[in-house]
């Protein structure tokens, strides 16, 4: 076989190999879920209209809730995360109804009944994720309980004792929570987190 022959083949096995590669990163591009823009959330309880927007989902869903519920758990509706569940407030809250627009007792409470949730269902492999205001795709506050992925701890997080020094985000960022021994490592300051539990 002569080497003109030889790196024709070659290349054509590059171009075809690239072709597949190219198709795959385009489906997986087309396939990933389109977030709503919930830095400007219109979800307003007393203007049912506004209501029926894509990013009020969760807000439709609390309204449904017995009013004299603090909090209540809801099993996540995209079916490619069966093992997800989210824990949620009654209550509304202001544009992107964020956790530091709670007072301390109402996040207190949301924590506990987060954490409570996930040691009954996941045992120590629990995780809790809130994603960053960018990367939300539903006004109302909500925490994502799942089991934590192997191997994903990183070298950036803060060790807190318990669920009441869990810090509040100020910033629009998001976190991931899991547990350490008699610990909590709370990872700050990310956007996409609910990607460290399982699906």
């Amino acid at each position: 076989m002569s080497c003109e022959r030889i790196q024709r083949a070659s290349s054509c096995l590059n171009y075809n190999s690239c072709i597949v590669l190219f198709r795959a990163l385009l489906i997986l591009c087309l396939a990933a879920p389109l977030g709503a823009d919930v830095t400007g959330c219109a979800c307003d309880i007393a203007r049912p209209e506004t209501m029926q927007a894509r990013e009020c989902g969760l807000c439709r869903e609390a309204e449904a809730q017995p009013a004299d519920s603090p909090y209540f758990f809801l099993k996540d509706n995209n079916p490619r995360k069966p093992n997800r569940l989210l824990v949620l407030p009654r209550a509304h809250g202001k544009a992107q109804d964020s956790l530091s627009a709670m007072t301390p007792q109402q996040r207190l409470r949301l924590w506990t009944a987060a954490i409570e949730k996930a040691r009954e269902l996941w045992g120590d492999k629990w995780g809790l994720a809130i994603n960053g205001d960018n990367a939300r795709t539903q006004c109302h506050a909500h925490i994502h309980i799942g089991k934590l992925l192997m191997g994903i701890e990183t070298p950036h997080f803060i060790v807190v004792a318990g669920a009441a020094q869990i810090p509040a985000p100020t910033d629009g960022t998001g976190m991931w929570i899991h547990p350490e021994g008699s610990r909590l490592h709370v990872h700050t300051n990310e956007q996409i987190t609910e990607t460290v539990l399982l699906r």
